[in-house]
Order: C-alpha cells, then sequence, then structure tokens
C-alpha cells in the first residue's frame, strides 16, 4: 500500500504541476518585457560632454540628466523605458514599443537650452529666465496657427530685451534651441529648414511677462516643443555615438517566428529524449517543462527585458537541462548493466553523477558571467538569462528529477522493469562477475586512443586549411566593429539588390554591400561606411516607410563604439579562459586545465574559419555565441575528464603510459553516448532556429551549430588525447593519483 501511495503521488504531484503551469504561464508570458528586437523601438548611446570648458562631469550631474531624459521619456508616455549610466560619461536609453521613433528621438536628444539672441548673436534671455511648466501649445489668434507660449519671470526685463532690439537696424529676435559656439543667424537665415526656431521682428518694447512663438508648426510639433521646453534643459551636450531601431512590424515577425521555432525545438527533444531514454526520458521532459516555467517566471519577476539572443539562451538552457539529466540517466544505465538493483543503481547514478553536473555548470557560469561583465545591453540580457538557465537546470535536475524518479524507485514498480530505463536483460552482467573493464560502444570494443596520430593529424591539417582562408577572405566584420550603419529594409515582395541600391542612391548614401534575406528575398540589409545622424536616420526611415509601408530597422555605430567592442571582447575571452583554467586546475591538475583551453582555441578557431567561408556578417551577439559554446564545450570536456579522474582513482595510481591510455581510452567510450546525446538534443534546437527561427538571429544560431559540431569533435575525440601525450610524457616521474583529491557528493532523494 505504501509503495502504491508512492505513485499516487508521483501523479498528484504531476497534477498539481500541470494545475499551476497550465493556469500562470500564459499570463506570466504575457508579463514579460519584451526588447526592442521583438517589440520596435530604437536604443541610443550618448556620449556626455559639457556645456562649457568650466563644468565637469560628475557623478551627480549624469545622475541629474538621467532624471531630465526620464521626466522627457514619461511625457511620451513610456513606461518601460530603460535609462542607465554607464562609465563615467555615458548613457544608454532604450525604448521599447516607442510608436514615433522621430518625435522621441527629438525629445531626447535636444539640450532644450532655449536663448533669445539678436541678429549678430548676442544672447539676452536664456531659459533661466522662464517659469517652469509654463510652456503649452495653443494657436495664434490672428492666423490660427499652431504656436508655443511661455511665461517669462520678470516682465520689465522682457521690456528692456524688446525695446533694445527694436531700436536695432535688423530688429528681429532670434530664438534658439541648443545654440551652439560655432552657430550663425546670418549662416542658417540661408537654409530651407535653419536651426533657429523663429525670428519675429519687434517694432516696440513689450512689457508682458508672455511670449508667443510663432513658427512652421504644427499641432504636434508645436506640442512637442512645449514638452522638451517644460522637461526642461540639459545640463550638458549628448553626443550619439551608437544606435538601432527596430520596426514594430518587423520585431513582432521576428517574436512570432523564434518562438515556433523554439515550441517546435523543445518538442523535438522530449521526443528523442522519450524515444531513447524511454521512461526516464518522460521523467527528463517533465523536468524540462518546469524548467522552461521556473526561467520564465524568475525572469519575470527580475523585471529582465527578454531579447532574441535571450531566448536562444532560454532554448539552450534547455540543453543544459537535458545534459544533467542525460548524465545521471546514463551512469544509472551503467550501475544496472553490471547488475545492481534498480535501487541500488539509482543511488550509486546518482552520487557518481553529481560532481560532474556540478563542475560542468560552474564552468559555463563562468563564461556566462564574463559575458555579463563584458557585453553590451542586449549580450548582458543573452547572459543574465543563460546565468538564469544554467541555476535553474541545475536545480530542477539534481532535485526535481531524482525526487519525481525516486517515487516509482521507492515504490518497488521498477524492480523487474529496467527495459523502462533503457537496459534489455542481454545487455545485464551477472555482479558476481565484476565490474566491466572494457565498456563496449554499441556492442563492439573501440580504441579511439590507437588513433589520436589520425585525429590530430586531420585537425592541424584543418586548422592549416582554416588559417589559409581566414588569412585570404578574411573576416566580414558587422557595424558593430567598424563604425557605419546598417540598415534592414522590409517590403511587402521580393527586393532586387538592383532596387535597394537605387533606393539608396536617390537618398546619396554610397553602399558597402548589400545582401537579401527572407523566404522571398523580401528583406534587404545594407552596410555603408557613413555615420547617420539622428536627421539623417528619421529621413531614411520615412524614405521606407513611404515607399514599403514598414519601418525599416537601422543600427549606427561609431568608431569610439566599434574599437570598444573589439577590446571588449578580447578581454572577455583572454578572461573567461584564465578563470577557467583556474577552476580545472583547482578541480583537477594544472594539466587538464591547459588542455581544456586548447580545445576551447580550437572550437572558436573553426567558428572564426566557417564565419571567414561563408562572409556571413560577424557583429557582437557572435561574441555571445563564442562565449556561449567556450561554456558549453567545456561541459563535455569536463564530463569526460571527471570520467577520466574518477577512472585513476579506481586504479589508485596510474605509473605507466599505456595504462593511462587505456583508462582514457575507457573514459571516452562511457562519455561517448552521454555526449553524443546532449550534443544532439541541443543542436535540435539550434537548428529548429536556423530552419524556422527569425532572420536577424540566422547567424547566432549558425555560429552555436558550428561551435557545437567543433566542441563535440574537440571534447570526444581531442581534447583527452592532447591530455594523454602530454601528460603521458610525465607519468613514469609524476604517477597520477586522485585519491587525496576531495570528492563532492550530491544530495540524495
Amino acid at each position: 500500500m505504501k509503495k502504491r501511495g508512492r505513485i499516487v503521488a508521483f501523479f498528484l504531484v504531476i497534477a498539481i504541476l500541470a494545475g499551476v503551469i497550465g493556469t500562470t504561464f500564459s499570463n506570466l508570458v504575457s508579463n514579460v518585457n519584451l526588447g526592442l528586437d521583438l517589440q520596435g523601438g530604437f536604443e541610443v548611446l550618448y556620449e556626455v560632454e559639457p556645456i562649457d570648458d568650466s563644468q565637469d562631469i560628475s557623478r551627480s550631474l549624469m545622475e541629474g540628466t538621467v532624471q531630465t531624459l526620464n521626466d522627457r521619456v514619461n511625457r511620451l508616455g513610456i513606461s518601460e523605458a530603460v535609462i542607465n549610466i554607464e562609465g563615467d560619461d555615458r548613457i544608454r536609453v532604450q525604448l521599447a514599443g516607442v510608436e514615433n521613433q522621430a518625435q522621441a528621438r527629438e525629445l531626447l536628444s535636444t539640450s532644450a537650452q532655449l536663448s533669445f539672441r539678436d541678429v549678430n548673436d548676442q544672447e539676452y534671455l536664456d531659459g533661466s529666465d522662464i517659469v517652469e511648466g509654463s510652456a503649452k501649445q495653443d494657436y495664434n489668434p490672428n492666423t490660427n496657427a499652431p504656436i508655443v507660449t511661455l511665461q517669462l519671470k520678470d516682465a520689465s526685463k522682457f521690456g528692456e530685451v524688446t525695446e533694445e532690439i527694436s531700436q536695432m537696424a535688423d530688429n528681429r529676435l532670434v530664438i534658439w534651441m541648443d545654440y551652439q559656439d560655432d552657430d550663425s543667424f546670418a549662416e542658417e537665415e540661408m537654409k530651407e529648414d535653419p536651426k533657429f526656431v523663429s525670428a519675429p521682428a519687434v517694432s516696440q518694447a513689450i512689457h508682458s511677462a508672455n511670449v508667443m512663438i510663432e513658427g512652421n508648426f504644427t499641432v504636434e510639433s508645436a506640442q512637442q516643443m512645449a514638452d522638451i521646453i517644460n522637461s526642461g534643459s540639459l545640463p550638458v551636450h549628448m553626443n550619439e555615438i551608437f544606435s538601432t531601431s527596430v520596426g514594430a512590424q518587423f520585431g513582432e515577425q521576428a517574436l512570432n517566428e523564434t518562438v515556433i521555432a523554439g515550441l517546435i525545438g523543445i518538442a523535438l527533444i522530449i521526443l528523442y529524449l522519450c524515444v531513447f531514454y524511454r521512461f526516464s526520458g518522460i521523467i527528463a521532459s517533465i523536468n524540462l517543462l518546469v524548467y522552461v516555467f521556473l526561467v520564465v517566471l524568475i525572469f519575470e519577476l527580475l523585471n529582465g527585458v527578454l531579447t532574441l539572443p535571450g531566448i536562444a539562451a532560454l532554448i539552450l538552457g534547455v540543453g543544459m537541462a537535458v545534459d544533467a539529466n542525460v548524465i545521471t540517466f546514463e551512469r544509472i544505465k551503467e550501475e544496472l548493466r553490471v547488475g545492481k538493483s534498480v535501487k541500488a543503481a539509482f543511488q550509486s547514478g546518482n552520487k557518481s553523477s553529481f560532481v560532474t553536473i556540478l563542475d560542468a555548470n560552474l564552468t559555463t557560469l563562468i563564461a556566462a558571467g564574463v559575458l555579463f561583465a563584458f557585453g553590451t545591453s542586449s549580450v548582458k540580457g543573452f547572459a543574465t538569462m543563460l546565468i538564469i538557465s544554467i541555476l535553474i537546470s541545475f536545480v530542477t535536475a539534481v532535485f526535481g528529477a531524482r525526487a519525481l524518479m525516486a517515487l516509482w524507485v521507492q515504490s518497488g514498480f521498477l524492480k523487474k522493469r529496467k527495459a523502462w530505463l533503457g537496459v534489455n536483460k542481454n545487455q545485464i552482467r551477472d555482479i558476481a562477475e565484476g565490474e566491466e573493464r572494457e565498456p563496449a560502444l554499441f556492442g563492439k570494443h573501440v580504441n579511439f586512443v590507437n588513433h589520436r596520430k589520425k585525429f590530430f593529424t586531420v585537425t592541424l591539417m584543418l586548422v592549416v586549411i582554416g588559417a589559409i582562408s581566414i588569412g585570404i577572405f578574411k573576416i566580414n566584420p558587422g557595424v558593430d566593429f567598424t563604425s557605419g550603419s546598417r540598415v534592414e529594409v522590409v517590403a511587402d515582395q521580393s527586393l532586387t539588390e538592383e532596387e535597394v541600391e537605387a533606393e539608396f542612391e536617390t537618398l546619396g548614401y554610397e553602399l558597402s554591400s548589400v545582401n537579401l534575406s527572407g523566404e522571398n528575398n523580401e528583406i534587404g540589409v545594407v552596410r555603408f561606411d557613413t555615420v547617420l545622424d539622428e536627421a539623417e536616420v528619421d529621413k531614411l526611415q520615412q524614405h521606407f516607410v513611404d515607399k514599403y509601408g514598414q519601418e525599416p530597422s537601422v543600427s549606427v555605430v561609431s568608431p569610439i563604439v566599434g574599437q570598444e567592442l573589439v577590446k571588449n571582447a578580447i578581454y572577455a575571452v583572454a578572461i573567461a579562459s584564465i578563470f577557467i583554467v583556474a577552476y580545472i586546475a583547482i578541480r583537477f591538475e594544472f594539466f587538464f586545465g591547459i588542455t581544456a583551453v586548447i580545445a576551447l582555441l580550437h572550437d572558436v578557431f573553426f567558428m572564426l574559419v566557417a564565419f571567414s567561408i561563408t562572409q556571413f556578417e560577424f557583429d557582437i551577439t557572435i561574441v555571445a555565441a563564442i562565449l556561449t559554446i567556450i561554456g558549453y564545450s567545456l561541459n563535455n570536456t569536463l564530463v569526460i575528464f571527471d570520467r577520466i579522474r574518477e577512472n585513476i582513482r579506481r586504479e589508485k595510481r596510474v605509473k605507466s603510459f599505456r595504462k593511462l591510455a587505456e583508462v582514457v581510452n575507457k573514459s571516452i567510450v562511457q562519455s561517448f553516448t552521454r555526449t553524443m546525446n546532449t550534443s544532439i538534443t541541443t543542436i535540435i534546437a539550434v537548428v529548429a532556429f536556423l530552419v524556422l527561427g527569425a532572420t536577424s538571429i540566422w547567424t547566432f544560431a549558425f555560429a552555436l551549430l558550428i561551435g557545437l559540431v567543433a566542441g563535440t569533435y574537440s571534447s570526444l575525440l581531442l581534447a583527452s588525447q592532447i591530455w594523454l601525450v602530454w601528460r603521458g610524457r610525465t607519468v613514469k616521474d609524476k604517477p597520477i593519483d586522485f585519491r587525496k583529491k576531495e570528492r563532492v557528493d550530491g544530495p540524495q532523494v
């Protein structure tokens, strides 16, 4: 009765989980903040500059600037704006879901330094003379044209100013917004669209505190001018050095495509697990669904902003969650094959797999942490989601899946049903025969170590070919690294390169490259060296809205930002490598740490080779993919290293190269199925993104796919064999003995 109660408890737990997830997940997803690439909007990075030489850019000045920007954004009705100070003199503004990007851009960028001058540019009044919050949109009583009215603090002062100007030969009062030292009324007057707001003639002194500003206003532009004046002037000048924008329709399409790809990827992973691991696969599938729910829940509670790379991190975390389960399942199957009971195999498998899961997850966390520290805003979002995913996958696998499996194991239902766990009768040995010394792979004994020279030769040849490819074709760096502008034009019909080029030529831009994408070539991606200013971005977007009815996505990067991105990417990889070597040296030995980094460099190198051959654009998201593969490849490599350590511990001391080679080969064979299953399930998710995902994430998924294939090869056939050759040379003088290393045992359920 007690045993039957455990099975009832299992189905009760499943029913509760299904009820909670089923009733809350939809609302939970709808409450998650979506990034620019999923709902449209734009992001701008400003470099703050002092108004004059006497001003110092202090922290308090930056905070005051952010407060003023927040006030301006609130006037746009945007509740989810993100405005952050970066470094000593930069402010990043993210406005997702904004409908009128041109209006928002102008509202943000203007310093709102209002000034009243004569035609010789001498200043008489400035923003400090205006009553705060007094500006409003109104209509000229004579012409009914839209105007802006405001109130001055001192009517007599205004009377003195207007009296002086009325006696000048050219008696115009010039009203400026953001007058610069090199501005000139004489020059601006000759332009079709002058920088000053208006220049009314003053025939007599005006002794009134109420001022009427006329100009070429519409109702909307007059209201915007009033909003800018009321929000107050910024205490600094802001120079735009980076910007990116995504049209709302393009963002919605990207979201739908990526979500569908993710759902199909998870469904295929669940199917694969159930077919390969049978009942254990069902438990893992339940664990995956709980994992996705918890990740989304925590991300929403942290008020995170979900982006396309963030969704990729979520799905990639599925691979980590699968891996933790696969490691445990494979360990349990090994124990069952040597004749242990289901209960004994379950306990031993859990105990031996815990340290492997712990090491693999911690090293991946190192890569994710470095990515968070050195990444830009969108990459930080990816890193945040990856960190959450790793932690949740560890908890759900170590505690959740094991707890569910324990209910069935303790019930005794699986006692005579070992086939449910993926082990058939003909695979089970008599426990009295002792432990199997030479594990088989697909029923055959395979000696990978004997072929190590072939693997080294093939790898060396591929490295040489790859180096030649990079030398000849180079890497096609994206606008993130080279500075300039990148525009994605979206149309409802197929485009041609000639058509896209012609449209940009009418705007006066010479293109560096044109690429078409989408199912019917309806997306045109262009690059040019010109760094567009905000007015040019607005003009370009309006042109293509009029032409195709959809607002293009625009990214603009100044040379300063491009140089910093390159530097930060190199720092990120270098620092991640140092931390990884240190961790592995502590947990294993120094030789393992260096070998792991060699394998990582191998994986990164072939990702670069793939981008060199294909000439796909290499942007900042590819750096995120590289660091992800670093963590993921480490995951695979450390599983095999952990096997080597465990098998050496069983031998107590290894004093000869021959014995060490036997241990390494045995470890590779034991880890082969687990490594392939983990890689296959993750590749399934990545391929789903490649085939079904949004165009904007395609190169990211491509980089992950190349990295996964290269990482699987290096983990199984390269890293451990390099370690064997290197460590084997010193084994006679320095025998390997891991008995002094303390092993961390996991919790038992």
